[in-house]
């Protein structure tokens, strides 16, 4: 039997959780009416209030929210599940909320007050609206993968530049000297990072460079790399923004009979969910989930501390790793 908590409580009493942890307080601030629905519902689940639901009562709710653009990307899962996890040993439960494009989403209920003690912002699309939004409501936040070079707030990054360096020096280390790279959208600022890091190997290595603008799916991959066959234009090595792309990458060589990696080595980026379940096994390079989660916990639990705190202007920048698997070798010119 699951235990009963202070939000089944409000869910069954039908009242908000602060009114929950008001009563449980004896606060007088309570309509009587009100007190006993929540009196009625304790009794009724049978529930007993620990110390983190009394602490509610100091103005806490208890929640603290997270906005994601997508769910269909593995990386961002394990970072939310990351988050989720470790936020447990605090008290807190996650609130998960779907970013949209338009401005629609800033009205939602999780921007009201009384709601959220703080938020996460997880790769946004148009970060300024949350950061203008959640800083007009006084709520702490933390952003993580954002798009800005120069945050104004506490943000936690991992260094995409180097990410990007480490996985063309390693095509080239193998003698590879044709090596495209295939981005992720411009907007993010992990791609321009990734970009970056492609161009500074190859230009150290006095390569020529050659890019290709993708998005952060399979069929962005399958596109391009049918585009490369029909023209001729096949390069030794690839490496790709994402792992999604990689993956559209090697599927359309392999419905036209081509070899990986030995008619093509392949690197991709995040260490997706199905890294090492395709085969060959993906090259890639790995994003540090659990230590994205524990800073930007860090970071949030500081700021609900003290939101007057001077922020740092320098993200907290993390260090990705290389994953050496099956889908890279030399090329053929070099065996």
């Amino acid at each position: 039997m699951m235990k009963v908590s202070i939000f089944d409580v409000a869910r069954k009493s039908g009242l908000s959780v602060v009114t929950v942890s008001r009563v449980i307080n004896n606060a007088d601030t309570v309509r009587e009416k009100n007190r006993n629905k929540v009196l009625q519902a304790m009794k009724e689940l049978d529930y007993h209030p620990n110390a983190a639901a009394r602490s509610l009562a100091r103005g806490k709710t208890g929640v603290i929210g997270i906005i994601i653009m997508t769910l269909n990307d593995s990386f961002l899962d394990a970072v939310v599940k990351e988050i989720n996890d470790k936020l447990e040993a605090h008290h807190y439960l996650l609130a998960l909320f779907i970013s949209k494009e338009d401005e629609t989403d800033l009205h939602s209920a999780i921007f009201q007050e009384d709601r959220v003690d703080g938020m996460f912002i997880l790769s946004p699309i148009h970060e300024e609206r949350y950061v203008e939004e959640l800083t007009r409501k006084n709520i702490p936040f933390v952003m993580i993968d954002n798009q800005q070079e120069n945050p104004s707030v506490p943000s936690v990054q991992v260094d995409n530049f180097r990410g990007g360096y480490e996985a063309t020096k390693h095509l080239i280390d193998l003698g590879h000297m044709d090596i495209v790279h295939v981005s992720g959208p411009s907007l993010f600022l992990s791609s321009k990072e990734r970009i970056r890091g492609y161009l500074s190997a190859m230009e150290s290595a006095g390569l020529p460079t050659r890019i290709e603008q993708g998005n952060f799916d399979i069929n962005s991959g399958y596109e391009i790399a049918e585009r490369w066959l029909e023209s001729g234009t096949l390069p030794t090595a690839v490496f790709v923004a994402d792992d999604l792309i990689a993956f559209g990458v090697m599927d359309a060589l392999k419905n036209k009979g081509y070899r990986i990696p030995q008619d093509l080595s392949v690197i991709g980026f995040d260490d997706q969910l199905f890294a090492d379940q395709f085969r060959p096994a993906l090259t890639t390079v790995r994003q540090p989930v659990e230590l994205i989660g524990s800073h930007a916990i860090d970071l949030l639990l500081k700021r609900m501390e003290n939101l007057d705190a001077p922020v740092s202007q320098e993200p907290w920048r993390l260090q990705p790793e290389l994953i050496i698997r099956q889908s890279t070798c030399p090329p053929a010119s070099k065996k």
